[in-house]
């Protein structure tokens, strides 16, 4: 049923981009360059989310079915062939990635919800969990668990069950949504620039744009980190079967949200630099504790009404974001197994209210599970997993369907193609390259490329499928 308009699907990808992502995550870009000069981060991560947009856009118009990138690759790379293996790794890959930015939302409302509850950033459990591979090295995840875990838990688990209705019973809750989101962030950019402090905003550290390697390796990772806080824009091409006039829609969607929330981004970004000085958000990102910025920025202005009123709000737009990511990815193993390409369970349908309801069940418990992570480990595990797997395919195959196919109708072409596609090749490149220790979330993508792997071979083997047509048993085994 296509009951989403171009109002309700740049709303559902804006509520998804921003979250509790710019609200939390200014301590660690900070923390990443040491300095203001951070802003940079912000800058080069919109002009990228633009790039990758365009591709987004492209695809979405030329191919505007539910499923988002499952859908590209089958059709880019043959849906008996290449396109067959890698839209199953698409969908193993976001079995982990989709519940990491999940959890990322939840964990991000916990840590906000200290403010009111402070005894509940204490860590009462952690434990290191480590795996020696041959070639790869040494797998390592931290687990923690605190009272705010448990907060982020019930907050992915409420989530579930708004969720778990008719997407024309969604459809005016996003826009409601979005609006707390909006008027949160405007709040924000307003106090700042009406309180800002220019000596505090350009406070520039002794050498911080001298471009040595210190300089290129944290600019890497705070575009990490702003790569996270975009991501989203892309969501309403997973909904592509519930949105109206999807080959017009789809593309504005995602180009409206990326440039609405650049802007509101960069100026959020500038006006709390302005009011906070930037050296107390470093020292947050080096204790891991008092990750609510707005919330002392806003105590710092107004007093401590303000800071519990932001708080509330901050709240409320990570779940929006929650509810947004949930209702996107929920569709996308559903589409990849009614295509015969992914495990049953995940192509049942509610009986009465007619979603997808067993995916939503699945991705979200390992949402709930994923929570006991530290957020930092979520963000930087969650951006490179979809790079390797999902991202870099995707923008090659842009290309090579231009080549292959110049007669599929294009509602939306790219603008001063190549070059977006090449320039987000060249970007993700450096995010995977240039960050201190970048081989450790190398492993976790590397782990579930070559497990996803084996796991669609041993499929292609028992089901007769390319490319194990003549080696599989005599007859094809179904799930």
């Amino acid at each position: 049923m296509r009951g989403l308009s171009l109002t309700s699907a740049t709303a559902l990808n804006m509520i998804d981009m921003i979250g509790v992502g710019p609200f939390i995550t200014i301590p660690l870009i900070i923390g990443a360059m040491g300095g203001p000069q951070a802003m940079l981060g912000w800058v080069l991560g919109a002009l990228f989310a633009l790039c990758d947009g365009m591709i987004w856009a492209e695809l979405g118009a030329a191919m505007p079915g539910s499923g988002g990138s499952y859908r590209y690759l089958n059709k880019i790379y043959g849906p008996n062939r290449l396109g067959r293996l890698f839209s199953f790794l698409f969908i193993w890959q976001l079995s982990f990635s989709a519940p990491l930015s999940i959890a990322s939302g939840c964990v991000g409302l916990a840590q906000y919800a200290a403010y009111l509850w402070p005894s509940s950033e204490k860590i009462f459990l952690s434990h290191n969990f480590s795996l020696i591979l041959p070639w790869l090295g040494t797998l390592a995840v931290t687990a923690v668990a605190s009272r705010g875990t448990f907060v982020a838990i019930a907050a992915c688990l409420l989530a579930v069950a708004l969720l778990y209705r008719r997407i024309t019973g969604v459809a005016w809750l996003s826009q409601g949504l979005w609006l707390g989101v909006v008027l949160t962030m405007a709040w924000i950019i307003f106090t700042g620039f009406t309180h800002f402090n220019a000596a505090l905003a350009f406070d520039f550290p002794p050498g911080a744009f001298h471009l040595d390697h210190r300089f290129f390796t944290g600019l890497g990772a705070a575009m990490l980190i702003s790569t996270y806080d975009y991501w989203g824009y892309y969501n309403i091409c997973f909904l592509g079967d519930e949105v109206k006039d999807p080959a017009r829609n789809i593309p504005r969607a995602v180009l409206y949200s990326i440039l609405a929330v650049a802007v509101l981004y960069i100026a959020m970004n500038i006006s709390i630099l302005g009011v906070l000085p930037w050296r107390d958000l470093q020292a947050s990102a080096q204790s891991g504790t008092h990750f609510y910025v707005a919330s002392l920025f806003m105590q710092k202005v107004y007093g401590r009404w303000a800071a519990l009123l932001i708080t509330v709000l901050i709240m409320w737009t990570a779940f929006a974001s929650v509810f947004s990511l949930l209702m996107g990815y929920s569709r996308v193993p559903y589409a990849a197994a009614l295509d015969g390409n992914y495990f049953k369970v995940f192509g049942r349908l509610h009986p009465q209210k007619q979603f997808p309801n067993v995916s939503l069940l699945i991705l979200g418990a390992v949402a709930a599970l994923f929570c006991f992570l530290r957020l930092a480990d979520i963000i930087a595990a969650l951006v490179v997993i979809r790079i390797v797997i999902q991202f870099l395919v995707q923008a090659v195959g842009l290309i090579i369907l231009r080549v292959k196919h110049p007669e599929l109708p294009r509602p939306f072409r790219m603008w001063l193609y190549p070059l977006p596609a090449l320039l987000a090749i060249i970007g993700f490149t450096f995010i995977l390259l240039a960050r201190p220790n970048f081989f450790k979330e190398i492993r976790y993508a590397a782990v579930i490329l070559i497990s996803g792997l084996a796991i669609y071979l041993l499929r292609a083997w028992r089901r007769h499928e390319w490319p194990l047509q003549r080696l599989g048993p005599a007859a094809a085994v179904t799930e």
